[in-house]
């Protein structure tokens, strides 16, 4: 059925949600991308993404998420808040509510598009501690969304139990490899592709790349 229905994908421009986007794009008859403007560091996170759904021909909307940033204060949205985690504590790029609303905004676009599909590239396995990547979390969404409009949504979460290093390996299954390597900004500094190589989004993206190409045999080409 999924060749003939349409998806909506929660797009950042960075590595899970580029993945995200080819996958949906080969499953999916149509697929949009939503990105939010919640006053993250880097507007450059903005414009990747951008530039990412124009290459790939796929429409692409920007929401307006500023009161998030009021609300609540973190290390992605201020210069003055530092990018640290402390013992028991949830990291300071944690921003409280941030997947809810995201896929709730998302869902209320989806259904003006007709799509029933929301895919998200939210992840339990390598999630930081963040309790909205949880599936628990997802799973009680998606029954709370179907229930509040009355439409038959699913929220698809290919890589939910995939490490860094398998979703490495399903964007070369996807012929989406030097792409996700050399377009995309995980880097919490700004920094597109292998970005600042220091804060920790870089650090976990370069480990499950080097264990990718260990193991693919992959480094030996490069």
């Amino acid at each position: 059925m999924t060749k003939q229905e349409r998806a909506v994908v929660v797009f950042s421009g960075g590595q899970d949600s580029t993945t995200c986007l080819f996958w949906a794009k080969e499953r999916f008859a149509g697929v949009e991308a939503v990105t939010f403007d919640y006053g993250q560091r880097h507007k450059r996170e903005l414009e990747v993404a951008a530039e990412i759904a124009k290459e790939l021909g796929v429409k692409h909307h920007v929401l307006d998420m500023s009161l998030l940033n009021q609300l609540a204060p973190n290390a992605l949205t201020r210069t003055d808040i530092a990018i640290e985690q402390k013992e028991g504590e949830l990291p300071t790029t944690f921003v409280d509510g941030r997947n809810l609303l995201f896929l709730t905004f998302a869902a209320v676009l989806a259904k003006q598009a007709g799509a029933k599909h929301i895919v998200t590239g939210v992840c339990e396995t390598d999630f930081s501690g963040y309790p909205d990547c949880r599936d628990v979390f997802i799973k009680s969404l998606n029954v709370t969304l179907n229930l509040a409009m009355d439409y038959p949504f699913a929220i698809d979460t290919p890589l939910m139990w995939l490490n860094k290093e398998q979703t490495w390996e399903l964007a070369d299954r996807l012929g989406a490899f030097d792409f996700v390597r050399e377009r995309t900004l995980t880097c919490y500094n700004g920094v597109v592709a292998d970005g600042c190589g220091e804060c920790p989004a870089c650090k976990l993206r370069k480990r499950g790349l080097d264990d990718y190409l260990a193991s693919s045999g992959r480094g030996a080409q490069s």
